[in-house]
C-alpha cells in the first residue's frame, strides 16, 4: 500500500511525531509499504521545506505561513495537499486537534464532495479536550472550544481510529464509533537496546525519575524521597527531563525546603541517545502517575523506554501503565496516591539485587514480546483496509 502519515508538529521538541508516527512509518516501510510522513515544524521553522529519507520513509517538513489564524488553516491545507500528492491508499492523521485535525477535516470534505478515496484514519494518543490537555495548556477559551470540537468531530468522522490506550478505546466507543473501527495501537520501541552494565552500587543507591513532570504533583516526589531515605539514608534521586511549565524549579525549591537539596541531582533534558548513561546509573526508577483523565488516556513512552532498557521500576497502577507492568514480573505496581506503599516498594527494590535483576529481565521480555513497532504495525494495517 501507499500510506501517508500527517503529524501534528515536527520531530522536535514535542515527541508524538518522533516516538510514535516516525517509528510506525519505519515499521510499515519494513513490511513492504511505501510510506511518507508530512510534518509542520512550527517549533523549528528553520527546518521548513526540507525533505529527506529515513529507513525507507520519505519525511517532508511543509513550508510554513505566518503564525496567524489564517496561517493555521493554510498549514492544514498544505499538509492535506502534500499528502494527497503522494497518491496514497490511506492517510493517517496523528492527533485530532491542531494542524493535523484541520488537514483531516479538509480531506474529509474533499472526499465527501468528490467521492474519491483515500481512506482516512485518525490517531489519538492523548485526551485533548476537557479534562485533558485543555486543562493544562494556557490556551485562550476559544481555542479550547475549537480543540474540544476537533477531537470529537475527528474521532467520529474518520473511517478508522487508532488509539494509544485502553481508556481512549472505551471513550471512542462511548462516542458511538463501532468497535471494529477502533484499533488499539499502544506505544512501543523500534528495537530492544543492549542491556547496559549497571554502575549504580548499593553504597549509593540511585533512583531515576525520567519525566516531563505534568503527570504528578512534584511535592509527592519530595515526600517519596523523604520516606525512602528514612530507611535507605544514602538514597539519592536523579531527575532527567524538563517540564512544560517550569515544574523542575518547583521540585528543586520543594526539595530545598525539605532539606533534601543535596540528595537530588537534576540533569535536565538530555538527547535520547544519551539516556543509556542515565539508565545504567540507576539502581531503579520510579514512575509517579496521578489518577487523572489525562493520565488514564495517555500511553507513557518513557515507561516503555525504561522497561526496554531493563531498568527495574516502581509505578502507580493508573491507566496504560497496567498494560505494560505486570506486578512482580516486569515491575512493581502500587495503588495511585499511596505514597507510603510507593516508598516501601522502592526500598524493597533498592535492598534486593536479585529482585532488581529479575524485574529488569521481565521488563525487557514484556516489551520485546508485545510492544515493538514491528509487531504493532501489523495491528494498524487493519485500519488501512476497507
Amino acid at each position: 500500500m501507499r500510506i501517508a502519515l500527517i503529524g501534528p508538529f515536527g520531530l522536535e521538541p514535542k515527541t508524538t511525531a518522533r516516538v510514535r508516527a516516525l517509528p510506525l512509518a519505519r515499521a510499515l516501510a519494513g513490511r513492504g509499504h511505501q510510506v511518507a510522513l508530512f510534518l509542520p515544524p512550527f517549533h523549528t521553522p528553520e527546518a521548513a521545506g526540507k525533505t529527506w529519507e529515513e529507513d525507507g520513509v520519505t519525511v517532508e517538513n511543509v513550508r510554513l505561513p505566518r503564525r496567524t489564524l489564517i496561517g493555521y488553516l493554510v498549514t492544514g491545507w498544505r499538509l492535506a495537499r502534500r499528502a494527497l500528492a503522494w497518491r496514497p491508499d490511506a492517510i493517517h492523521c496523528f492527533k485530532p486537534k491542531g494542524h493535523s485535525g484541520v488537514a483531516l477535516w479538509l480531506l474529509w470534505w474533499r472526499r465527501k464532495l468528490s467521492g474519491r478515496r483515500p481512506r482516512l484514519v485518525l490517531d489519538s494518543d492523548d485526551w485533548e479536550g476537557w479534562g485533558g490537555w485543555n486543562e493544562l495548556e494556557p490556551y485562550p477559551h476559544w481555542q479550547k472550544m475549537v480543540f474540544a470540537w476537533q477531537e470529537r468531530w475527528g474521532l467520529t468522522h474518520a473511517d478508522a481510529v487508532s488509539v494509544a490506550s485502553r481508556a481512549l478505546q472505551t471513550i471512542v466507543w462511548s462516542l458511538g464509533v463501532p468497535r471494529e473501527r477502533v484499533h488499539y495501537l499502544p506505544n512501543g520501541v523500534a528495537r530492544i537496546p543492549s542491556l547496559a552494565s549497571r554502575t549504580a552500587g548499593d553504597a549509593a543507591p540511585t533512583i531515576l525519575l525520567l519525566t516531563r513532570f505534568f503527570e504528578f504533583d512534584v511535592r509527592r516526589v519530595v515526600a517519596l524521597l523523604h520516606l525512602v531515605r528514612e530507611q535507605v539514608p544514602a538514597a539519592r534521586l536523579l531527575v532527567v527531563g524538563k517540564g512544560f511549565f517550569g515544574e523542575e524549579d518547583q521540585l528543586l525549591a520543594e526539595a530545598a525546603a525539605a532539606g533534601l537539596q543535596h540528595s537530588i541531582e537534576y540533569a535536565g533534558w538530555v538527547q535520547p541517545e544519551q539516556l543509556t548513561n542515565y539508565f545504567s546509573a540507576a539502581g531503579c526508577a520510579i514512575y509517579p502517575f496521578d489518577d487523572t483523565l489525562l493520565n488514564r488516556t495517555k500511553c507513557p513512552i518513557k515507561l516503555v523506554e525504561l522497561m526496554a532498557a531493563g531498568v527495574p521500576l516502581v509505578a502507580e497502577a493508573v491507566g496504560q501503565i497496567q498494560e505494560y507492568v505486570q506486578h512482580g514480573r516486569s515491575g512493581l505496581l502500587v495503588a495511585p496516591g499511596d505514597d507510603g506503599a510507593f516508598a516501601g516498594q522502592v526500598v524493597r527494590l533498592l535492598q534486593d539485587a536479585g529482585l532488581r535483576a529479575e524485574l529488569a529481565a521481565g521488563a525487557r521480555e514484556r516489551i520485546a514480546a508485545h510492544f515493538t513497532w514491528d509487531k504493532l504495525a501489523g495491528t494498524v494495517e487493519q485500519a488501512y483496509h476497507l
